[in-house]
């Protein structure tokens, strides 16, 4: 460092002017220790700001990808549901809700929860109705996301984000022997 100062004071001097050759004195102890105190209280100030804002980032990163890949999983359902068509030795609508889970991928979705509207008239579980040819159907599902940290949990009732994701499709007109 002493060195580059030499240079630079040599660059930078007018001719017939001396070169500064003597490093300045180091700091004080006392104001080393201010400094210190003062680097101290700050990291103190900023430091809750901080990790409030890093673990409101985690968790509604968190949020969003499980209400993104809820709304994909619904989405792949109700494409499977509109040709009418059933998975191998399952019902429509254990077949509707076998694709939805496994659309998403290692998110565990209460498949209870989903809710299969047709044409108005449907319900949740075994009482839904997926519709016939030419029927509008709606799926949709509610659901909560609890919290990752702490500090964000309290800001929401329960500790958890609670949302709604629905879709609504025209079946397409399918044969009755596949419905």
């Amino acid at each position: 460092m002493w060195t580059l100062r030499k240079r630079l004071n040599a660059t930078n001097s007018k001719p017939g002017e001396a070169i500064n050759d003597v490093p300045s004195a180091p700091a004080s102890s006392r104001a080393r220790s201010a400094g210190r105190g003062q680097s101290l209280l700050e990291m103190a100030l900023v430091l809750p700001m901080f990790l409030m804002l890093l673990c409101a980032i985690v968790d509604f990163s968190h949020v969003f990808y499980v209400e993104m890949t809820v709304q994909d999983a619904l989405r792949e359902a109700g494409r499977f549901a509109i040709t009418g068509n059933t998975l191998s030795g399952q019902s429509r609508l254990a077949s509707i809700l076998a694709t939805a889970q496994q659309a998403a991928g290692s998110l565990n979705i209460n498949t209870n929860s989903i809710n299969i509207t047709s044409n108005g008239t449907g319900g949740t579980g075994a009482a839904a109705n997926a519709g016939g040819p030419g029927d509008i159907i709606t799926i949709s599902m509610s659901s909560g996301v609890p919290m990752l940290t702490p500090l964000i949990a309290p800001l929401f009732p329960n500790g958890a984000y609670n949302f709604t994701v629905s879709v609504t499709f025209k079946n397409e007109p399918f044969t009755a022997a596949g419905g």
